[in-house]
Protein backbone atom coordinates (compact mmCIF):
# COMPACT_ATOMS: atom_id res chain seq x y z
CA UNK A 1 0.00 0.00 0.00
CA UNK A 2 1.59 3.63 -0.95
CA UNK A 3 1.25 6.41 1.14
CA UNK A 4 -1.48 7.61 -1.00
CA UNK A 5 -3.47 4.77 -0.28
CA UNK A 6 -2.74 5.13 3.09
CA UNK A 7 -3.61 8.72 3.28
CA UNK A 8 -6.90 8.08 1.78
CA UNK A 9 -7.61 5.80 3.97
CA UNK A 10 -6.99 8.06 7.10
CA UNK A 11 -9.10 10.64 5.79
CA UNK A 12 -11.72 8.42 5.68
CA UNK A 13 -11.50 7.07 8.50
CA UNK A 14 -11.26 11.36 10.14
CA UNK A 15 -14.41 11.59 7.92
CA UNK A 16 -16.28 9.13 9.90
CA UNK A 17 -15.04 10.31 13.59
CA UNK A 18 -16.19 14.08 12.11
CA UNK A 19 -19.23 12.31 11.50
CA UNK A 20 -19.86 10.45 14.81
CA UNK A 21 -18.92 13.79 16.65
CA UNK A 22 -21.27 15.60 14.73
CA UNK A 23 -23.84 13.49 15.60
CA UNK A 24 -22.71 13.57 18.98
CA UNK A 25 -22.99 17.46 19.47
CA UNK A 26 -26.50 17.45 17.96
CA UNK A 27 -27.92 14.82 20.19
CA UNK A 28 -26.10 16.93 22.99
CA UNK A 29 -28.18 20.07 21.54
CA UNK A 30 -31.54 18.49 21.62
CA UNK A 31 -31.46 16.59 25.10
CA UNK A 32 -30.48 20.18 26.26
CA UNK A 33 -33.09 21.96 24.55
CA UNK A 34 -35.30 19.58 25.59
CA UNK A 35 -34.48 19.37 29.37
CA UNK A 36 -34.90 23.12 29.58
CA UNK A 37 -37.88 23.22 27.77
CA UNK A 38 -39.34 21.05 29.87
CA UNK A 39 -38.26 23.08 33.34
CA UNK A 40 -40.14 26.18 31.65
CA UNK A 41 -43.11 24.73 30.03
CA UNK A 42 -44.52 21.96 32.61
CA UNK A 43 -42.70 24.04 35.67
CA UNK A 44 -40.83 21.15 36.41
CA UNK A 45 -38.09 21.90 38.82
CA UNK A 46 -34.72 23.05 37.82
CA UNK A 47 -32.95 20.41 39.71
CA UNK A 48 -34.81 17.55 38.88
CA UNK A 49 -34.91 18.77 34.87
CA UNK A 50 -30.54 18.75 35.61
CA UNK A 51 -30.29 15.77 37.25
CA UNK A 52 -31.75 13.93 34.43
CA UNK A 53 -29.82 15.89 31.78
CA UNK A 54 -26.92 14.83 34.26
CA UNK A 55 -27.73 11.16 33.89
CA UNK A 56 -28.76 11.71 30.15
CA UNK A 57 -25.25 12.53 29.51
CA UNK A 58 -23.88 9.99 31.31
CA UNK A 59 -25.54 6.90 29.96
CA UNK A 60 -23.86 8.92 26.47
CA UNK A 61 -20.64 9.02 27.38
CA UNK A 62 -20.68 5.69 29.07
CA UNK A 63 -22.26 4.17 26.03
CA UNK A 64 -19.02 5.59 23.89
CA UNK A 65 -16.48 4.45 26.27
CA UNK A 66 -17.59 1.26 26.31
CA UNK A 67 -17.95 0.53 21.99
CA UNK A 68 -14.47 -0.11 21.70
CA UNK A 69 -14.66 -2.88 24.21
CA UNK A 70 -18.08 -3.91 22.73
CA UNK A 71 -15.72 -4.36 19.29
CA UNK A 72 -13.19 -6.26 21.05
CA UNK A 73 -15.37 -8.89 22.41
CA UNK A 74 -17.45 -9.37 19.39
CA UNK A 75 -14.35 -9.65 17.53
CA UNK A 76 -12.75 -12.06 19.90
CA UNK A 77 -15.55 -14.46 20.33
CA UNK A 78 -15.15 -16.48 17.00
CA UNK A 79 -11.23 -16.29 18.02
CA UNK A 80 -11.40 -18.71 21.04
CA UNK A 81 -8.25 -21.18 20.64
CA UNK A 82 -8.35 -24.44 22.99
CA UNK A 83 -4.88 -25.36 24.51
CA UNK A 84 -6.14 -28.37 26.18
CA UNK A 85 -2.87 -30.03 24.55
CA UNK A 86 -0.31 -27.29 25.15
CA UNK A 87 0.53 -24.42 22.58
CA UNK A 88 2.45 -21.72 22.28
CA UNK A 89 1.36 -17.81 22.82
CA UNK A 90 3.57 -15.14 20.36
CA UNK A 91 1.83 -11.86 21.09
CA UNK A 92 0.50 -10.81 24.25
CA UNK A 93 -2.99 -12.31 25.54
CA UNK A 94 -5.04 -10.99 28.36
CA UNK A 95 -6.63 -13.90 30.54
CA UNK A 96 -8.57 -13.85 33.40
CA UNK A 97 -7.00 -14.83 36.81
CA UNK A 98 -8.08 -14.75 40.61
CA UNK A 99 -10.73 -11.44 40.25
CA UNK A 100 -8.04 -9.42 38.31
CA UNK A 101 -5.93 -10.29 34.98
CA UNK A 102 -2.76 -12.11 33.72
CA UNK A 103 -0.57 -11.32 30.50
CA UNK A 104 0.98 -13.84 29.14
CA UNK A 105 3.34 -13.18 25.93
CA UNK A 106 3.86 -9.65 26.36
CA UNK A 107 8.06 -10.50 26.43
CA UNK A 108 8.12 -13.02 23.57
CA UNK A 109 6.64 -16.31 22.87
CA UNK A 110 5.41 -18.20 25.93
CA UNK A 111 4.28 -22.23 26.55
CA UNK A 112 1.29 -23.60 27.89
CA UNK A 113 1.68 -27.29 29.01
CA UNK A 114 -0.90 -29.33 30.14
CA UNK A 115 -0.12 -30.98 33.51
CA UNK A 116 -0.52 -34.16 35.08
CA UNK A 117 0.12 -35.92 38.14
CA UNK A 118 2.52 -38.72 38.85
CA UNK A 119 3.21 -41.68 39.95
CA UNK A 120 3.84 -40.51 43.30
CA UNK A 121 0.65 -37.93 43.27
CA UNK A 122 2.98 -34.76 41.85
CA UNK A 123 1.69 -32.58 39.65
CA UNK A 124 3.98 -32.14 37.15
CA UNK A 125 4.64 -31.49 33.33
CA UNK A 126 3.62 -34.08 31.25
CA UNK A 127 6.93 -36.42 29.59
CA UNK A 128 7.55 -37.84 26.64
CA UNK A 129 5.45 -41.39 26.36
CA UNK A 130 6.95 -44.15 24.65
CA UNK A 131 9.90 -46.07 23.89
CA UNK A 132 13.31 -44.24 24.24
CA UNK A 133 16.03 -45.47 22.50
CA UNK A 134 19.62 -45.56 24.32
CA UNK A 135 22.65 -46.01 22.44
CA UNK A 136 25.64 -47.64 24.52
CA UNK A 137 29.24 -47.45 23.04
CA UNK A 138 32.02 -49.85 24.45
CA UNK A 139 35.76 -49.74 23.39
CA UNK A 140 36.78 -53.14 24.38
CA UNK A 141 41.06 -54.20 23.61
CA UNK A 142 39.64 -57.42 22.56
CA UNK A 143 36.77 -60.06 23.03
CA UNK A 144 38.22 -61.20 26.19
CA UNK A 145 37.93 -58.09 27.77
CA UNK A 146 34.45 -57.48 26.22
CA UNK A 147 33.09 -60.48 28.17
CA UNK A 148 35.23 -59.44 31.50
CA UNK A 149 32.95 -55.69 31.76
CA UNK A 150 29.55 -57.67 30.21
CA UNK A 151 28.23 -57.58 34.06
CA UNK A 152 29.51 -53.86 34.82
CA UNK A 153 28.70 -52.34 31.48
CA UNK A 154 25.01 -54.20 32.72
CA UNK A 155 24.64 -52.38 35.93
CA UNK A 156 25.66 -49.34 34.33
CA UNK A 157 22.65 -49.65 32.35
CA UNK A 158 20.59 -50.89 34.91
CA UNK A 159 21.20 -47.89 37.22
CA UNK A 160 20.43 -45.28 34.42
CA UNK A 161 17.54 -47.42 33.56
CA UNK A 162 16.07 -46.91 37.23
CA UNK A 163 17.21 -42.98 37.03
CA UNK A 164 14.53 -42.60 34.10
CA UNK A 165 11.90 -44.22 35.56
CA UNK A 166 11.74 -41.74 38.56
CA UNK A 167 11.80 -38.78 36.63
CA UNK A 168 8.67 -40.14 34.39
Amino acid sequence: MDNLDRLGLETEALKAQMSELDRMAESLGNRLVTAFAGAALQGRNLEDVLRGLALSLSRMALSQALKPLGGLIANSIGKVTPFADGGIVNSPVLFPMGGGAGLMGEAGPEAIMPLARGPDGKLGVRGGQGAVNVTVNIAAQDAESFRRSQSQVAALITRAALRGQRNL
